[in-house]
């Protein structure tokens, strides 16, 4: 293993027997942090040398993800919408298919002046802050109950130069009264794995802090409660879009329906179900 395209091989090698479902991605994650270089630097010098210490560092990385430790752990950083987020043991590694609830906020306010959004359990703040960076003319708030996830989000919001105000607490309750029935856009990306099924996640899930994990028994307890909240909080017309896990959008969809709101599906890239939209009625 003395260049970079042996020690490529030799991970991959390496992840794969320990059936880690992505090992050419993680392998170049973590030496790319090693070497302290983007994943492209690796394929445009793929005989560079590795030092000694290089090397055992990166021995050292890779067997802590065959151990199961998440390679956003391992390497304090983790894309999202395009920008570089810090991530730290005990918050939530933040998943691509979130991107869906900022994308379709970013849809729904691109025509609001000054908008007001509110994001909920907003871990590292990978939501509130991308949000944040694509409309500029937004007012952000994000809550989470967790406070060592609350001082990460407000060092991401630093390093990306936006500002977000932050509220410790349950779900909406932290939200200034004031502000009830004047917000545009409430976005969730809560607990929703069933209890139940804790225990057949992967290795490197169940790394991650089990709160920000554990939806109740059919995964959808927080969410019982957050679509009241919302309800109370948002304009008439204003919008809900919560995150969800496979299987459950008829029993979601089913938390903010008619006469109270008008909702719907929406889908990630892989055709599974993602995302409930929900707009509250003007006569509500």
């Amino acid at each position: 293993m003395k260049t970079v395209r042996e020690a490529l091989d030799w991970a991959r090698t390496e992840l794969r027997t320990a059936g880690v479902k992505t090992p050419g991605l993680d392998a170049a994650v973590l030496l790319a942090a090693v070497l302290g270089c983007d994943r492209a630097g690796l394929y445009r010098e793929p005989e560079r040398p590795l030092a000694a210490g290089e090397r055992e560092r990166f021995r050292q990385q890779v067997a802590a993800r065959r151990a199961g430790q998440p390679a956003a752990y391992l390497t304090g950083h983790r894309e999202f919408m395009g920008l570089d987020f810090l991530v730290r043991p005990g918050v939530l590694v933040p998943r691509p298919e979130t991107e869906l609830l900022v994308e379709n906020g970013v849809r729904l306010l691109a025509d609001t002046s000054e908008p007001l959004a509110v994001d909920v359990g907003t871990g590292t703040g990978a939501v509130a802050v991308s949000l944040a960076r694509l409309l500029p003319a937004a007012r952000v708030m994000a809550t989470d109950i967790s406070g060592e996830a609350l001082s990460l989000a407000r060092e991401n919001a630093r390093r990306h130069g936006v500002t977000v105000a932050f509220f410790r607490g349950d779900l909406l309750k932290p939200v200034p009264a004031a502000l009830a029935g004047r917000v545009d856009l409430v976005l969730a990306n809560l607990p929703y794995i069933p209890t139940g099924e804790l225990g057949t996640l992967p290795p490197e899930v169940r790394a991650e802090p089990r709160p920000a994990l554990d939806g109740g028994p059919d995964g959808l307890d927080h969410y019982r409660r957050l679509v009241p909240q919302a309800h109370r909080l948002l304009r008439p017309g204003g919008h809900l879009l919560f995150e969800i896990g496979p299987g459950q959008g008829r029993a979601a969809l089913a938390l903010a329906d008619a006469p109270s709101w008008r909702s719907h599906l929406l889908y990630d890239l892989a055709g599974r179900e993602r995302v409930i939209a929900a707009q509250k009625n003007s006569d509500s």
